[in-house]
């Protein structure tokens, strides 16, 4: 695109989905969600607290029963302590959360013609991290999800754009 023609941010977002760096920061999110043991122990704590299971009688329950009711009881709490993480995984400005901000200002950069750094850091200090570990990812994931592709190789559904599917326009995968 011409530096002259304005970059939406669904064109970014647009971007990072087509090229695989969505799903890269998703399987990077995931896994350190996967190493995180406090959320791991908190789980865990909420599971033996349980009233589910320190129910008189539970034992009797078969494993099924017992599954279908810890799931009621602590599937939103636990969802909230993992939604919280991502959160902070995602805003943290030394970690991840930096990473994301780099990348998506990277593409809006390539979009848009300009040059990056949009916003230098003060006292000229360069700003680490090339977004080589996204790039990293997004060969595990391709690895990881190659039937997956092959899959969509060879189906008949479009893919629709962001703006598409931000305005609610479900029809489009009809045609």
């Amino acid at each position: 695109m011409a530096s002259s023609s304005v970059i939406t941010p669904e064109d970014v977002l647009e971007s990072l989905m087509n090229d695989g760096t969505i799903d890269a920061l998703r399987l990077k999110i995931i896994n350190q969600l996967k190493a995180n043991e406090e959320l791991k122990n908190t789980t865990i704590k909420m599971a033996e607290q349980s009233k589910v299971l320190n129910t008189p009688g539970a034992e009797k329950q078969t494993k099924r029963e017992l599954f279908d009711a810890l799931r009621q009881e602590l599937e939103t709490p636990v969802l909230e302590k993992a939604s919280k993480s991502v959160w902070d995984l995602i805003l943290d400005n030394n970690g991840l959360g930096k990473e994301i901000s780099e990348t998506v200002e990277k593409v809006f950069c390539r979009l848009s013609g300009q040059e990056p750094p949009l916003f230098p850091i003060p006292n000229g200090e360069s700003q680490p991290g090339t977004g080589t570990e996204i790039e990293n990812y997004k060969g595990k994931g391709k690895e990881i999800n190659g039937e997956r592709e092959k899959e969509k190789s060879n189906s008949t559904s479009k893919k629709r754009s962001f703006s598409k599917i931000h305005r609610g326009e479900e029809n489009d995968l009809a045609s």
